[in-house]
């Protein structure tokens, strides 16, 4: 529970009472109360959770912009992440104050012992499977945390800490690369595109007119748009499952996930079907990977009068859909 952490830390850790704070990667189930909303100028580049926080009147931006009188971190699941947004933290407000806070299954307790090493840190706040501490330190206490660049994968391609299998191909969307038929054609939308690799094997298709590329997390489409120069190809930082396309798609490719946090959420992969079959012509097709255990194919029947398995092994599987059931649906 961040908020009942942050407001007691507070109120024994106050913060500077003038100038901008910082607060990196928010939830939009996070409660900020405790800190002055005037002042508050959140940094989310998942786009969900970026609309939340706008909609609740608050400053926000993908991206920080600096320099702030305090920031918050809220600790994301990757440690490379986590340790980057406290380098940022830091140098963006001079040295601190910072507060840090997160989950033990997010990595907060060694964090926490690594922050320790090279700055001045408080007794931590522990509570509700979690921690929250501060730090000041000098403003390049953490440089070598930041990146120096994008990384680079013996493919070729460029990805950012973070950012979904940040460290190579991830195996499905390989296999789903793999099954695309060499005719692809027309009109294709590739939902969370990611760092942009299923669509820069889709575009190797010399009938695709056009590709768009829909990804929540705006770090990761900044790496599509560096990996991804063919002209064909549109970039929308956008929620896959609320986006609305100005024509119909001929085609969906999709790697859909099925989680936000640790915990599994399988109704965002139907979630992410579901939007494809909106997104599709009448006659068009989904191609979508999934992890063998996930019951796709009953959303699917659902949805497309014309569902088969066309390739896998036994932890993925590459499902094909056609023929969309139901009356015909036209893009706003």
């Amino acid at each position: 529970m961040r908020d009942s952490r942050l407001t007691l830390a507070l109120a024994g850790l106050p913060l500077p009472g003038e100038g901008a704070i910082a607060v990196f990667r928010p939830r939009a189930d996070a409660d900020l109360s405790a800190l002055p909303k005037d002042r508050v100028h959140i940094i989310q580049g998942f786009r969900p959770d970026h609309d939340a926080w706008a909609a609740r009147g608050y400053r926000c931006s993908a991206t920080a912009e600096g320099p702030y009188a305090a920031a918050l971190v809220c600790v994301p699941r990757a440690k490379a992440e986590a340790r980057a947004l406290v380098a940022e933290a830091v140098a963006l407000t001079g040295g601190g104050p910072v507060l840090v806070d997160g989950q033990k299954t997010d990595g907060v307790d060694s964090l926490f012992r690594d922050c320790r090493k090279r700055a001045e840190v408080g007794a931590p706040l522990s509570m509700a499977h979690g921690k929250l501490f501060r730090l000041i330190a000098d403003a390049d206490a953490f440089a070598d945390w930041a990146p120096d660049g994008p990384t680079r994968l013996a493919e070729g391609f460029c990805t950012a800490p973070g950012v979904f299998s940040a460290d190579g191909v991830d195996r499905g969307s390989a296999m789903l690369a793999a099954a695309l038929p060499a005719r692809l054609k027309g009109r294709v939308a590739d939902l969370g595109a990611g760092w942009g690799y299923l669509s820069a094997q889709a575009l190797t298709r010399p009938d695709i007119t056009e590709i768009h590329l829909i990804e929540a997390e705006h770090a990761a489409l900044a790496c599509a748009k560096a990996n991804i120069t063919d002209p064909r190809a549109r970039f929308h930082w956008a929620d896959a499952t609320q986006f609305q396309p100005e024509t119909l798609f001929d085609v969906v490719i999709s790697n859909p996930p099925f989680h936000t946090s640790r915990t599994a959420e399988p109704a965002l992969g139907v979630a992410f079907l579901a939007a494809a079959a909106r997104m599709l012509t009448p006659a068009g097709q989904l191609w979508v990977v999934a992890n063998r255990h996930l019951p796709y194919e009953r959303s699917l029947e659902t949805l497309f009068r014309d569902v088969e398995e066309v390739a896998g092994d036994t932890a993925f599987k590459v499902l094909h859909a056609a023929r969309r059931s139901g009356p015909p649906r036209r893009a706003r």
